[in-house]
């Protein structure tokens, strides 16, 4: 909701020729709540920074037990992910070929999703959603029926 300050409250007033005694309550009450107002927004918490994290399950065990960084993208829903990297290709093709891509050619993916405009994307159908690597974390996809906290998912203890 858009602000306005209370002495330009007051110039409206007084040119709308409100009575003084009325326009000096109206001032005084409005100065009122504009400082509780400002009280209000210095005693709230600072905004919580987020972060993205990609959660893959794994019941089988299968993926390596490395850490992963990957991006976050999205693609067409009715199209097949296997053509995502060749959408960031076309979108990587695009923008070496304009002024600013042969000054500065990308030449890695990570590059790639870090640097080049959303408009180049966009023309080949991806969209990136974190710029940055984010880390890949394993599940078994099952919630453990113990209730002790100060085990994993996979069942060991954390130390």
């Amino acid at each position: 909701m858009p602000k306005i300050d209370v002495n330009q409250v007051a110039e409206i007033l007084k040119r709308n020729k409100v009575d003084p005694s009325l326009l000096r309550l109206l001032v005084e009450e409005m100065n009122v709540l504009a400082e509780a107002a400002a009280r209000a927004d210095e005693d709230k918490p600072p905004a919580v920074k987020k972060q993205f994290v990609i959660l893959v399950s794994d019941p089988e065990d299968r993926f390596p037990k490395h850490d992963f960084a990957g991006w976050v993208l999205q693609i067409p829903e009715n199209e097949s992910v296997a053509t995502t990297q060749e959408r960031i290709f076309k979108g990587v093709y695009d923008f070496n070929a304009t002024k600013k891509g042969r000054l500065l050619p990308v030449k890695t993916i990570g590059e790639a999703l870090e640097s080049v405009p959303a408009k180049h994307f966009k023309e080949a159908d991806v969209w990136v959603k974190t710029k940055t690597p984010v880390l890949v974390l394993r599940t078994d996809n099952e919630i453990p029926k113990d209730t002790d906290s100060t085990k994993s998912a996979r069942g060991h203890r954390l130390e």
